[in-house]
């Protein structure tokens, strides 16, 4: 048996940080995944908008700086729109920041992680390699893989997405409710300059986020029902294009496919318990949200600098998988998790419905925000991460 301190299990963004902020630790550490991160050609489809806050998280951990600037682009400005004319905009410049974010694209980022991985001292990769079988006593986790060989450790973590085989193998009950909707992503060159400004419009048919990338360039998310999603894909480029256009009112001129679109499901989802003696959760293992506000891969980040700093924090001779340690971190973390979820989901149900009344209310609602600035002002620095 393969003697470690802690097992990761999952290989994407969050377990790929959570290693790499564990670098210069005294810590040996076992990561196993299926298959390492691959660029695509041309654009990914698959972006995020990352925090300032975990753009800092990203640079502590060697990382920021060593992705391709001309792949990032700052969000300078960002405009909301309801679907009975009520408007909420925000400014990098009112709000004295630099930016309000930056959009990357998703293998930029997992392919840097990489890069650190193959280089760490105190990793051992196991790729590609799925996870089998996994027990629990009293001093360690024990987990073999397809191949026959074990690992144990005195902690193991689980990063392995919405769909965790660790979560479901450790017994830890997850509460799904799937939206009938999915997110379609596609990546588009645009006519105008978008000036690097955010766009969401809520409209009777979902939600559509244009998100701006380097040069004249876009990538959207549309949140829509299953069968108009699978309408949307099922389009000719030209009329695609037309269409996501008209959607957006048109703001950025003429649209050209770069990335044929694609859609995933959409769903809600709790973890009552993010730990359990000698195991942790991380990123989409542990939480869903809708992806109406971007903060999905955010959370993940934030999970993953909480763990880290107390897992560092440890003095040689503590227990990694102490449940007293675990359950702090999950403290932590439950705040931030549960107001994210709960958000995003009143957001979605609100324009979801559309009564009259309640139609008025929640456009009337996004114009008195926007002519608060101190409601803009905490919104923004929530956004940044500052409070």
């Amino acid at each position: 048996m393969l003697q470690f301190d802690l097992i990761i299990v999952g290989g994407g963004l969050a377990g790929a940080s959570l290693a790499v902020a564990l670098r210069d630790s005294r810590l040996r550490i076992a990561l196993v995944e299926t298959r390492p991160p691959v660029r695509p050609a041309g654009w990914d489809a698959r972006v995020y908008a990352v925090s300032p806050a975990n753009v800092a998280f990203l640079e502590s951990i060697g990382v920021w700086k060593h992705l391709d600037s001309q792949r990032i682009s700052p969000i300078r400005a960002m405009q909301v729109y309801g679907d009975a004319g009520g408007q909420l905009e925000f400014s990098a410049f009112q709000a004295g920041v630099p930016d309000l974010g930056c959009i990357l694209e998703s293998s930029l980022m997992a392919c840097e992680l990489w890069e650190g991985l193959k280089r760490q001292a105190n990793l051992s990769l196991f790729v590609p390699h799925r996870p089998a079988a996994l027990e629990f006593s009293h001093e360690a986790a024990v987990l073999q893989l397809d191949d026959g060989q074990r690992l144990s450790a005195p902690l193991l973590v689980g990063a392995d997405g919405r769909d965790s085989w660790v979560r479901e193998a450790a017994g830890l009950s997850a509460v799904n409710r799937h939206y009938g909707e999915k997110g379609v992503v596609a990546n588009f060159a645009v006519e105008k300059p978008h000036q690097n400004v955010a766009w969401q419009w809520f409209r009777g048919d979902g939600v559509l986020a244009w998100l701006p990338l380097p040069g004249n360039r876009i990538s959207i998310v549309w949140s829509t029902p299953d069968m108009a999603a699978d309408a949307l894909c099922a389009l000719s480029e030209d009329v695609l294009c037309e269409k996501v256009a008209e959607a957006g009112g048109n703001v950025l001129g003429k649209l050209s496919l770069l990335t044929p679109p694609a859609a995933f499901p959409l769903r809600l989802m709790r973890v009552p318990d993010m730990v359990a003696p000698r195991l942790a959760l991380v990123g989409d293992a542990a939480h869903g949200i809708h992806p109406l506000s971007g903060h999905g891969i955010n959370l993940g980040f934030q999970d993953v600098q909480v763990l880290a700093e107390r897992l560092i924090g440890l003095n040689p001779w503590e227990d990694l998988g102490q449940l007293r340690l675990l359950q702090g971190y999950q403290r932590a973390r439950r705040e931030e998790i549960q107001l994210m979820q709960a958000t995003t989901d009143l957001l979605r149900r609100l324009f979801a419905n559309n009564a009259p009344l309640l139609r008025s209310a929640r456009n009337a609602g996004l114009d008195l925000t926007n002519r608060l600035p101190i409601a803009k002002n905490v919104l923004v620095r929530y956004a940044l991460g500052a409070i």
